[in-house]
């Protein structure tokens, strides 16, 4: 047992070495690297009480010292992606139906969706909105900027223009 044990060792590594590959947390790779000291410690002739220390004391150090430091440069590398949620809010969509505070269907990304307009307004169907949020499978949506008249929601007027001050007998 003695002779071949370092092939015991090389393959826990091999088997952690796989393990990391499907978990990707940097536990594993660390655990190799201790099993790989395992082998090299029952290569050179150490017994293995000697070979579970070196295991031991290569694996801890490695996840003290070298995980800590792998994990921040993965975290800096890795560009951080909007899912689920977050990546719609902010997102442009299409009314298919008429919308109201109360309900209404618009079109995001590419799908259908229920939807409410945030606030006691009416828009027609057709109009571009912008989703503010997400209530439950319900897109909460306000007009997009530009997709209504300049004085605002169909249906209300607009505004009245103001009179200007009189000018002052100082001017």
């Amino acid at each position: 047992m003695s002779e071949t044990a370092w092939l015991f060792w090389v393959a826990a590594a091999l088997v952690a070495a796989i393990l990391e590959v499907t978990s990707l947390n940097l536990v594993f790779v660390m655990l190799a690297l201790g099993a790989l000291a395992g082998a090299v410690t029952a290569f050179a002739g150490g017994g293995v009480p000697l070979q579970v220390i070196a295991f031991v004391a290569v694996s801890a150090g490695m996840l003290m010292v070298a995980r800590p430091i792998g994990l921040k440069y993965l975290r800096r590398s890795t560009p951080a992606v909007a899912t689920n949620v977050a990546a719609l809010l902010g997102r442009d969509a299409e009314a298919l139906t008429e919308l109201t505070s109360r309900g209404g269907q618009v079109k995001l990304a590419g799908e259908v969706w229920s939807a409410r307009l945030e606030g006691p307004a009416v828009i027609p169907a057709g109009t571009s909105v912008r989703v503010v949020a997400i209530d439950g499978a319900t897109a909460v949506v306000t007009p997009a900027p530009g997709a209504l008249p300049p004085y605002g929601l169909p249906g209300t007027p607009p505004p009245q223009p103001r009179l200007q001050d009189p000018p002052s007998k100082l001017d």
